[in-house]
């Protein structure tokens, strides 16, 4: 979505789903040079049964003549692939755009300068903190310095502007201007985004995940900064006065989607679960038949019921917040957001035991020292 917040009618219209994503979430592969506490897909080891190379470029057929507008890809560490900047090319050659996040390890000089050739091209890079101190206990030893070398890589190449993406936690909330001060450096573009308790995220959120005061004070920091983007991560925050940019709800099954390595289709990035699996691309009819058939999707697509929200006055801005975040914690999807800013849901995550939280699988992870 552009800066500017959706009208009613557009989002009822996003509600009841579109002839195809406005954008497609990708994780190319599982394989990942670091293992960073959050992970949503718990990514580190690579997947034998990952889509091919000829795969790949049949679902971007696929994407093209559905016109997707653009895929987010991610993994894992998408240059892990060997094949990746040869599949972003063909998919830029089939007017797809493509953004994909990278943790900047394995920007080369070489990889810079081809990156900064490609149109349609849109690099985010990931930290999550102003300095090692707070990045590094998150993504690991080493990981900051890595990620500035990739940076700057790209801004010797004359790639730009790149994006800086930062998962929100309690540690580098204080850092929300530092963070800031680092695009500004690069000329590049700061895009936050929340938290989810999915993949390895599910161990760490209780620890990790901002406090009551920190949501106001980020709520106070982003609707000063309409240039920050979100991704639309904090729309449960528009509860506490004027809406954020974006849609302001859950585009899962009716806008975004996710496909994962070997091609399983997800209703959103952040559940990756069984409950939520609507297909396969190698199944009949591809990606497309997932997208228009799917059961899952379909139910998606019809009016949700506000639930327990029902008696809130606000649950007109806040959507009752996001549905993986109370899903893997164990709460009903149409009860209040854990991160209520009301504090409803912290008050009914105190009735979820903790064996009520849904198993997370966590076969990909590895353990790494960076």
């Amino acid at each position: 979505m552009s800066a500017d917040t959706a009208s009613p009618e557009l989002r009822n219209r996003f509600k009841q789903g579109l002839g195809a994503p406005i954008c497609l979430t990708w994780e190319v592969t599982y394989g990942c040079n670091l293992a960073c506490a959050h992970c949503l897909s718990s990514s580190g080891k690579r997947d034998p049964r990952e889509l091919s190379t000829d795969e790949c470029k049949r679902l971007i057929d696929e994407l093209a003549r559905m016109r997707v507008f653009y895929v987010n890809v991610g993994g894992g560490e998408p240059l892990v692939r060997r094949d990746f900047l040869d599949l972003v090319d063909y998919a830029v050659q089939r007017r797809v755009g493509v953004k994909f996040s990278t943790n900047g390890a394995l920007i080369t000089p070489q990889a810079a300068a081809r990156i900064a050739a490609t149109d349609y091209l849109d690099v985010q890079i990931s930290i999550d903190g102003a300095t090692p101190e707070t990045n590094d206990p998150v993504r690991g030893v080493g990981s900051y310095a890595m990620a500035r070398r990739g940076m700057d890589r790209l801004a010797e190449a004359g790639f730009g502007p790149f994006k800086i993406s930062v998962v929100m936690t309690r540690h580098n909330i204080p850092e929300l201007d530092a963070l800031e001060a680092i695009a500004r450096e690069y000329g590049a573009q700061l895009r936050i985004t929340r938290l989810r308790p999915s993949g390895r995220g599910a161990s760490v959120w209780d620890e990790l995940h901002p406090t009551a005061a920190q949501q106001r004070e980020l709520y106070d920091w982003l609707i000063t900064r309409p240039e920050v983007l979100t991704g639309d991560s904090f729309f449960h925050l528009s509860a506490l006065g004027e809406p954020l940019p974006g849609l302001n709800l859950c585009g899962a099954g009716r806008v975004v989607c996710l496909v994962d390595p070997i091609g399983d289709v997800y209703a959103c990035p952040f559940v990756l679960h069984d409950e939520f699996l609507a297909g396969n691309v190698r199944g009949p009819g591809g990606f497309e038949h997932v997208w228009r058939e799917s059961e899952l999707f379909a139910e998606l697509r019809e009016p949700q019921s506000a639930g327990a929200c029902a008696s809130c006055g606000l649950y007109d801005k806040c959507q009752g917040g996001c549905m993986a975040a109370k899903f893997f914690t164990g709460m009903p999807l149409d009860g209040p957001d854990p991160e209520c800013v009301l504090g409803h849901g912290e008050r009914e995550l105190v009735k979820v035991a903790a064996g009520d939280r849904p198993v997370v699988a966590v076969g990909h992870s590895k353990r790494l020292r960076v």
